[in-house]
């Protein structure tokens, strides 16, 4: 009987370690992964797979581990052109007296693009790999990702107010749907629901919103108890807690992505576990803007799907999902008074496998497993600042710096090579980014 000949695939990774997140807790050494088109078609030891697979090209990382490509998942990508525009200033001040009047002059499609495509490029060279954007002109947003090569739930937006986008309820509506209808098929554009909050939007339109995910089939992304203050301000008001009122208009159920939730009581944590609820972690921005304490490690023991977010530029000020690892866990030791909640385990998945969860993309991407799509980050664990070397997991969340991101696929085709962007043009990203500096810095009179 002769050999079975091996099978020919477009790419094989040949890494020190691979951590794929799915088993838990696993570091797999001296292992390959295969892909071929956008797929991972084999992971397996590196001798086994130069057997295995004939290829038509092999990288070999020596030096690195290889991870799922890890996913944001709560951006405002475009405000990354406002990064440290009004630094230090309390959430409503920051808000209303800097952003919204500095947005309302520059919104629409160009500044858009450009933020998009500044943020990308921040992103890939931190490993991220998807994004699950919140901001207004979604259809120009998609566009640029789509362009850019890289993965996005791109939100649509709903506020009570008029904007650049829409001018009334109605029109919100109708240009969700045909943004939605814009990318139905895409391969690497998804698209949620993104009402502002429930102090933006009205129960109306929140009604709306639940019957249209339902028939879209679309998750619904909002802030949700970012503050005491909105609480209280919502208490006074209807004389529920926001969470209350969504809860009466039917949307505390799996669609749902609460973002912040630094303010929830023991029963609420137990309806966003029994609901299916995924909750959207932004421990920075919170901590900067002093919006309180999201109980993460709560959330976790009682079995809510917790993911990470980075939150935006203008209130973080970076994109950089390693920093947002670290601090999340770091925090929710604080907060539970225990040193062994929210290990780093669990962290690294907050940032891959249940942030897929959280964006209904789970049996895609989040972890290295045959059959998904190839969104692969490479990090060099041989810089001084990541030895001596015990614990690979542990070193990923609490001592690895983006700067050691190597190598990142999406789908299978790089958008990182040793740290050099793949197919951007870098040059003329940064000068587009420098005029708008100009512009905004001459309009922010708050």
């Amino acid at each position: 009987m002769s050999p079975t000949a091996p099978q020919t695939v477009d790419l094989l990774i040949e890494a020190r370690w691979v951590v794929p997140v799915e088993p838990h807790n696993v570091v797999l050494e001296h292992h390959a992964v295969a892909i071929d088109a956008d797929r991972i078609v084999g992971i397996l030891p590196i001798a086994e797979a130069r057997n295995a697979f004939a290829t038509r090209e092999r990288v070999e990382l020596g030096e690195h581990v290889l991870i799922p490509g890890l996913i944001n998942t709560h951006t405002h990508n475009p405000m990354t052109l406002m990064r440290g525009l009004a630094d230090d200033l309390p959430l409503m001040v920051w808000l209303q007296q800097h952003i919204w009047p500095v947005e309302a002059k520059v919104i629409g499609p160009e500044f858009v693009r450009d933020g998009v495509e500044l943020s990308v490029a921040e992103m890939i060279r931190g490993g991220t790999t998807c994004a699950n954007e919140n901001y207004f002109f979604p259809d120009a947003i998609g566009a640029t990702y789509r362009k850019l090569g890289f993965r996005a739930v791109v939100g649509l937006p709903v506020i009570q107010f008029p904007t650049g986008w829409a001018r009334t309820q109605d029109e919100y509506f109708e240009r969700a749907t045909e943004t939605h209808d814009l990318f139905r098929h895409d391969p690497l554009i998804r698209t949620a629901f993104a009402p502002h909050a429930p102090y933006t939007v009205s129960d109306e339109s929140f009604e709306r919103i639940r019957v249209l995910a339902d028939q879209l089939d679309i998750p619904v992304h909002l802030h949700l108890h970012e503050t005491a203050h909105e609480v209280e301000e919502e208490r006074k008001k209807s004389g529920l807690r926001p969470f209350q009122r969504l809860q009466k208009l039917g949307l505390i159920n799996d669609r749902l992505i609460a973002v912040h939730m630094t303010q929830l009581t023991d029963g609420e944590i137990a309806t966003c576990a029994e609901a299916g609820v995924s909750v959207v972690h932004c421990p920075e921005s919170n901590l900067k803007l002093a919006s309180g304490f999201c109980p993460a490690e709560k959330l976790r023991k009682a079995g809510v799907n917790v993911a990470t977010g980075t939150d935006g530029c203008a209130s973080n000020n970076d994109l950089d999902m390693f920093g947002e690892m670290r601090t999340a866990a770091l925090l929710a030791k604080a907060v539970a008074e225990d040193a062994a909640a929210f290990d780093a385990g669990y962290a690294l998945r907050t940032a891959t496998i249940h942030a897929a969860k959280a964006l209904g993309l789970e049996d895609s991407i989040g972890s290295i497993e045959v059959g998904k799509q190839a969104d692969l980050a490479a990090i060099r664990l041989s810089d001084i600042e990541t030895q001596p070397l015990f614990h690979i997991i542990s070193q990923l969340v609490y001592a690895t710096g983006r700067h050691q991101v190597s190598d990142v696929w999406i789908a299978g085709r790089r958008k990182l090579a040793a740290r050099e962007l793949v197919d951007m043009d870098v040059a003329g990203m940064l000068a587009r980014t420098h005029a708008w500096r100009e512009r905004i810095a001459a309009l922010d009179k708050g």
